[in-house]
């Protein structure tokens, strides 16, 4: 999974998406964690990752299950071989439709986002 376009292209400056549902709130923070679990094979490891504690990455798959009404992370627990965590179905399309959004979203603005950064470069 990648960033939207700007993120190649730091002069382009960057557009943060944030979408607010009923039920609770999606950001970048949440989806790069999905990412990172998707890559990195484990809850734990994903958080390290990211810089976040083992316990805040579980709360935020806790806060994605419950917006998305079914697991969007399957985890298996450790033992002799350790534990593991995968994306499932419905994580994998809330990555997808959320990063679609994110590119239309870039799309939509990136007229007005060239505008105000040759006004702001001074």
């Amino acid at each position: 999974m990648s960033r939207p376009p700007a993120a190649s292209q730091p002069d382009a400056g960057l557009l943060s998406l944030r979408i607010d549902l009923p039920q609770g709130r999606i950001g970048p923070g949440k989806i790069l964690l999905l990412e990172s679990i998707d890559r990195e094979g484990s809850i734990s490891a994903a958080g390290r990752a990211l810089g976040m504690s083992y316990r805040r990455a579980w709360d935020l798959v806790d806060e994605l299950n419950k917006l998305a009404g079914t697991p969007v992370v399957a985890a298996s627990t450790g033992g002799f071989r350790g534990g593991g965590a995968t994306l499932t179905d419905a994580g994998r399309n809330l990555v997808a439709d959320y990063r679609a959004i994110e590119r239309a979203a870039h799309r939509a603005a990136e007229p007005r986002l060239s505008a105000l950064l040759r006004r702001t470069r001074g």
